[in-house]
C-alpha cells in the first residue's frame, strides 16, 4: 500500500454524522435574516466556505443564477458585512449542535486506524471555520486518540475552500507528500469531489452517508462511489494496491 501516502477525509456527512444539520442551520440562519433561499439551493454548497456561501447567495439573489463551478471565481466583497451577520448566527447553531451531538460515522475511526496501520497519513478537511471544526474534533477527541495527523478548515487556506483544491495541497505540504498520485480524497458533496478533481488526486471517492445522491455525485468526477467510509479499506485493498501506470517509478 506504499503508493498511497495520504487520505484526505471530509468531516460532516463523510466521517461525522450530519443529520442534515449543515443545510438546516444554513437555512435557518438565512431565514432569520430575511435571505430567502431554499434548502434545495443550499444543499450542493454544504461542503464550501459558509461565509463565502452567504456572500454568494446574497449576490445570487440580485445577480441571477451562479453555479457551484463559479463559486471560488468571485469575491462578492460588497456582501461581506451582511453575510457575516448571517454567518455568525449559523456558527452559533452549529457549535451548539456539535458540542452536544457530535457522532462519528460508523466505521470512520476504524478507517483512520487502518490507514495508520498501513503507513497512510490521515488529514481531515472541512468547509467549516475553525471554531466549528474545533467543536467537532474536540468533542470526538480524534487528536487526543491520535487518529488523525492533521485537521484543516477554510481558515487554514485563508478562506479558500472547495471546489478549489488548496486544502488538499496544504495537507500534502504539511505531511510531506510530494505527488497527487499518492493522495486519495474522500467526501460526500459535489464541492468535495470538485476539489479532488481539481487537485488531480489518484482517488476521488464519493460516499453516500451525507445528503447527496449517487446520481448527483456521479456528475462531479469521482473515481469511485462507496456506501460509507467503512467500506474504504476494502476498496483500497482492491483497487489501489498496484502501481498507477502514470506514476513514475
Amino acid at each position: 500500500m506504499s503508493e498511497i501516502g495520504l487520505i484526505v477525509f471530509d468531516l460532516a456527512g463523510t466521517t461525522v454524522v450530519d443529520d442534515h444539520m449543515v443545510a438546516k442551520s444554513l437555512h435557518q440562519a438565512a431565514r432569520e435574516f430575511d435571505l430567502y433561499v431554499s434548502m434545495e439551493e443550499l444543499q450542493p454548497f454544504t461542503g464550501t466556505n459558509k461565509l463565502h456561501l452567504y456572500q454568494f447567495m446574497l449576490a445570487k439573489e440580485k445577480e441571477g443564477n451562479l453555479s457551484l463551478r463559479d463559486f471560488e471565481r468571485y469575491d462578492f466583497s460588497e456582501k461581506h458585512e451582511e453575510a457575516t451577520r448571517i454567518f455568525s448566527r449559523y456558527s452559533e447553531l452549529m457549535i451548539n449542535h456539535y458540542r452536544q451531538h457530535a457522532r462519528a460515522i460508523p466505521g470512520a475511526e476504524e478507517a483512520f486506524r487502518w490507514c495508520h496501520e498501513h503507513g497512510i497519513k490521515v488529514a481531515t478537511v472541512t468547509g467549516f471555520h475553525r471554531n466549528i471544526r474545533n467543536a467537532i474534533i474536540e468533542s470526538l477527541k480524534w487528536q487526543d486518540k491520535d487518529l488523525i495527523d492533521l485537521a484543516l478548515d477554510v481558515e487554514s487556506t485563508r478562506g479558500a475552500g472547495p471546489p478549489a483544491p488548496f486544502r488538499i495541497f496544504y495537507a500534502m505540504e504539511k505531511l510531506g507528500i510530494q505527488s497527487e498520485q499518492e493522495v486519495v480524497n474522500v467526501g460526500d458533496t459535489p464541492a468535495d469531489l470538485l476539489a479532488g478533481f481539481h487537485a488531480d488526486v489518484r482517488g476521488n471517492i464519493g460516499v453516500l452517508t451525507g445528503s447527496t445522491s449517487k446520481k448527483t455525485l456521479q456528475q462531479y468526477n469521482p473515481t469511485h462511489i462507496i456506501r460509507s467510509v467503512k467500506d474504504l479499506p476494502g476498496l483500497l485493498k482492491k483497487d489501489f494496491t498496484t502501481t498507477n501506470p502514470t506514476f513514475p517509478e
